[in-house]
Order: C-alpha cells, then sequence, then structure tokens
C-alpha cells in the first residue's frame, strides 16, 4: 500500500543512496546536539571574548570539544549499527585519529615560528569513520566465533577480541586516518577559506537548498557544515557555517507567498506551517510547497544566498549548530555581537525568497485555478451524466491532489510509525496530529510513534512517511502497509487511515 508511483532505478537509487548516507550521518550527529549546545554556551559565556570571561571555566572548552564531542559521536555510531558493544569500540577506537592528530601537528609546529603555529583539529569526521569501521568490523569478528565457544569462557573472549579489536583500531586510526582526516579538513577549510576570501560563499545556496528539498542536505549538513563550523568556532569562537543551512528565513519567506498568493489546501495549510516552519524549526513542512512546483526552488537559492551575503557583509555567525533550524535555536547560539546581522539575514533572505514566490505564483495563478476548475467540472459532469452524486467522484479531487487513497487491508493496524530522515521533528509532529485524530474519533488500541527510517525494523503495522522517502522505507519495512503523505501537518491521508482502522474495529466488534 503506497501513494507514490516508482521513480527511475537509477535516479532513485542515487538519490536514496544519498539520502542512506545523509541519515546515518544525522544519526550519529543529532543525539549528540544538546552536547554541542552545551558546549556553545560554555564557549559563549567563558572564553575571553564571551559574554562573562571566565580564565578557570574557560578550561572546559578545549576538552570538551576536542575529547567528548568526538566520543560521544563516535559511542552513537558504533550503537546504531551493534548496539552497546558497536559504540565501546567505537569510542576506544576514536582515540587513534584524536592522538594520531595531535601528534602530526606537533611534527609540524616543530619547523614553525611561534606566532604561526597550527591549532588542533577536531577529530568529528574521524569519528564518523571510526564508527561504522569499528562497529561492522567487530560484528563481523564476533560471527567468526558464535556458537563456537565453550560454556563458560563467553565473558572471557567477549572482553578480550573487544579490548584487542580496539586496540587494533586505535593503531590504524591513529597513522592513516589521522592522515587522511587532516588532509582532508585542511582541504575542506582551505576551500571554505577560498569562497569566503573570494566573496563566492553565497553560491553555496544552489547546491544546499536544492538538497533540502530533495531531503539530501544532512550528507552536507553532518558531514562538512558541522565539522568545519565547529573548528570554526573553536578558534574564532564563532562560525558562519552554522548559518548555511539552518536560516529559516527562505522557508518562512516560501510559506508566507503561499498564505498570499497559493490556491486551495496550499493556501490554507500555509499559514500553520509557517509557523511550524519559523518557531519550530521543522523545516521540512515547506518541502512540499517547494516540489508543487519545483521552479520556487530558485526562489528558495536567491534567498539563501540573500542570508548568507548578509552573514558575510556583517562578518556574523553562530557559536554552536542550531538545531532544529528554528529562530529561537538561531538568536539562542548568535555570538554576542551578531544578533543584527543575524537578524537582517532571516528577514532579508525571507523578503527576498517571498517576492520571487509571490511572482511566480501570481504569474501561474490562473493556470493552476484553470486546472483545479477544470477537474472540478469534470466530476461535476460525470455526476450529472450518472444522474446522482456520488461519494467516489466526490473524493477524486481530493485524491488527485494527494495521490491513491489507502486501501484496505485484513491486517490488524495497531501499530503506527511516522517515519523520517532523524526520526525527530517533521515525524514527531506527524505522530502528534494522527495520535489526536484518533482520540477525537474514538479509536482505541493504536500506538502511534516517530522513528528514523534506518531504525525501522519490521514491527510496524503501518508506515507513514513523506513521497520522497517512500522507497526507503519500504526497503527497510518490507512487510509494513506504506502510506504516502506531502505534507506531515495536513493531510487527507490522515481522515483515510483513522476511517480504516475505525472500520476495523468495528468489524472486530
Amino acid at each position: 500500500m503506497t501513494t507514490t508511483s516508482p521513480a527511475p532505478a537509477k535516479a532513485n537509487g542515487l538519490r536514496t543512496g544519498v539520502q542512506r548516507f545523509g541519515t546515518f550521518l544525522s544519526g550519529m550527529i543529532m543525539p549528540n546536539i544538546p552536547a554541542l549546545i552545551a558546549w556553545g554556551i560554555i564557549t559563549a559565556f567563558f572564553i575571553p571574548k564571551g559574554w562573562t570571561p571566565n580564565a578557570q571555566l574557560e578550561t572546559l572548552v578545549g576538552p570538551i570539544i576536542h575529547y567528548l564531542l568526538p566520543i560521544v559521536i563516535a559511542y552513537t555510531g558504533g550503537f546504531l549499527i551493534y548496539k552497546m558493544r558497536g559504540g565501546i569500540v567505537a569510542a576506544i577506537a576514536v582515540m587513534g585519529p584524536i592522538a594520531g592528530s595531535d601528534y602530526l601537528i606537533a611534527q609540524v609546529n616543530a619547523n614553525l615560528p611561534a606566532d604561526n603555529q597550527l591549532g588542533q583539529i577536531h577529530m568529528f569526521i574521524g569519528a564518523m569513520i571510526m564508527a561504522p569501521l569499528a562497529a561492522y568490523t567487530m560484528k563481523w569478528l564476533d560471527s567468526l566465533w558464535d556458537g563456537k565457544i565453550k560454556p563458560g569462557f563467553e565473558m572471557l573472549v567477549n572482553m578480550f577480541s573487544a579490548g584487542i579489536w580496539g586496540f587494533v583500531l586505535v593503531i590504524i586510526g591513529f597513522y592513516p586516518i589521522a592522515w587522511l582526516v587532516n588532509g582532508l579538513m585542511n582541504v575542506l577549510s582551505a576551500a571554505v577559506n577560498w569562497l569566503v576570501e573570494t566573496n563566492l560563499l553565497p553560491l553555496t545556496s544552489i547546491l544546499i537548498e536544492p538538497a533540502k528539498v530533495f531531503f539530501l542536505n544532512n550528507a552536507i549538513n553532518h558531514g562538512v557544515l558541522t565539522p568545519l563550523g565547529t573548528q570554526q568556532a573553536a578558534e574564532s569562537g564563532k562560525s558562519i557555517l552554522f548559518l548555511l543551512e539552518a536560516n529559516p528565513g527562505p522557508g518562512v519567506g516560501l510559506l508566507l507567498a503561499f498564505t498570499f498568493f497559493g490556491i486551495g489546501a496550499a493556501r490554507a495549510s500555509a499559514p500553520g506551517a509557517a509557523v511550524i516552519q519559523f518557531v519550530g524549526g521543522i523545516h521540512e513542512v515547506y518541502f512540499p510547497f517547494a516540489l508543487m512546483k519545483p521552479v520556487l526552488i530558485v526562489a528558495l537559492i536567491a534567498g539563501g544566498m540573500t542570508g548568507v551575503t548578509t552573514n558575510m557583509l556583517f562578518n556574523t555567525g553562530l557559536v554552536a549548530p542550531a538545531a532544529p533550524g528554528s529562530i529561537i535555536a538561531v538568536l539562542g547560539q548568535t555570538y554576542r555581537t551578531d544578533y543584527l546581522g543575524v537578524i537582517l539575514s532571516v528577514i532579508l533572505s525571507a523578503a527576498v525568497t517571498f517576492i520571487i514566490s509571490a511572482l511566480i505564483l501570481r504569474a501561474s495563478r490562473k493556470k493552476d485555478l484553470a486546472k483545479e476548475d477544470a477537474f472540478a467540472a469534470a466530476v461535476a459532469q460525470t455526476e450529472a451524466n450518472k444522474g446522482k452524486s456520488s461519494d467516489a467522484l466526490s473524493g477524486l479531487a481530493a485524491q488527485a491532489a494527494a495521490g491513491a487513497a489507502p486501501v484496505a487491508t485484513d491486517r490488524r493496524i495497531e501499530n503506527v510509525v511516522f517515519a523520517c530522515d532523524a526520526g525527530m521533528g517533521s515525524s514527531a509532529m506527524g505522530a502528534s496530529v494522527l495520535r489526536n485524530k484518533f482520540k477525537k474519533a474514538g479509536v482505541e488500541g493504536v500506538t502511534v510513534t516517530n522513528q528514523a527510517i534506518a531504525n525501522l525494523d519490521g514491527t510496524a503495522d503501518l508506515v507513514i512517511t513523506q513521497q520522497q522517502l517512500t522507497d526507503r522505507a519500504r526497503a527497510q519495512s518490507p512487510n509494513s502497509l506504506h502510506v504516502s503523505v506531502d505534507n506531515f501537518m495536513n493531510s487527507p491521508k490522515y481522515e483515510e487511515v483513522v476511517e480504516m482502522v475505525r472500520a476495523q474495529r468495528d468489524t472486530d466488534a
């Protein structure tokens, strides 16, 4: 049961692969955002340029970013693959690139003047490499002697095998991985510095804004921007890179354009979506609006470039990642002297996106209305020819707008899961909406939860995803029923799901 038609295999496979890679990176970073926020608060208050400089408490800044954050990221990544055993081995392994990087930098600094010394490189990328390497290899090694250990020796073998393999991985991390990550970070940092120096950083919006709409942003955000931004923030107290993807301005500008110039259901749901996106920080709610008319991505790019340009002109940045991308989170992480520039970047990016989106929507308004009117007229004419009204015909317009309707199933629906990339923002919102609809309809015995697509384990009776993510959800949980929606906040599919489950309960009674 699905509401989307399959895309071409090659294009869909590439997109799904990038989404899956980004989701894994997101799965390592997102649960540890609270640690990044805590570090950002400590930095904002206690460094010499902070709100309340404190030489003693400032000593917390270095160890947290250099040791704690890479270790918890590595543990989280290992846990995702091989539970606690994978997490522990990954946490051991990441110490290799941490220490190896420090050693390499010390060797270089020995030949440099004191005023030109290199700073530490923090092993976020090293953690994201070592975590899957450690967990997958530990899982494979355990499979070699699974069932072959004599009773009473299981704990001895498990403890020593993990410890010995952790030792091996530390050595591997110390030499080739540390060398690789140091080189990669130097290349990426040089590329970013070149973009800044040549005033070309706004061009990154050409990549970031379309990537967001197609759910491909996690690979860029968590794989590149967060590690580089954190490195910059550790050195200068702030980074503009945290604002490239998190700026809520372009999204709210698009939604405001639909509020004033959209038509039909899109116009009706846009105001609520704007509040959720801007204040709640759930950017996914505006993606369907852009996908309805892909030319609107041009407006998002223009708005994103405007925001980046403004932040460059004002030399503004955040002290830590803003997650979720809410205006509250953005302002909460803004460097203490940068509020004017950051606020202006949000306002101007929203204004530019709004103006361009409004022009596009106004230019196509007659055509869009004609399509709706023609379809409604066709339904009315068909009913007239039939000689009576028809519930099936009356529902055609809504179904055409939202895709094929869920079909009846003999499978009893008791466990409904909303799934998205990170399993937090948009899926949590959708789960809350459907839970309330079940409650109002008096339907009991249904559990509605949310989780990341990567964590689907096949136990869900019904999985609800956004259209761009359904193929991945189906591959992860093939025996579940699947429903696609274009908008987690307000979809006609929810009513159909509620009615289907209620019909099941009535039949059982």
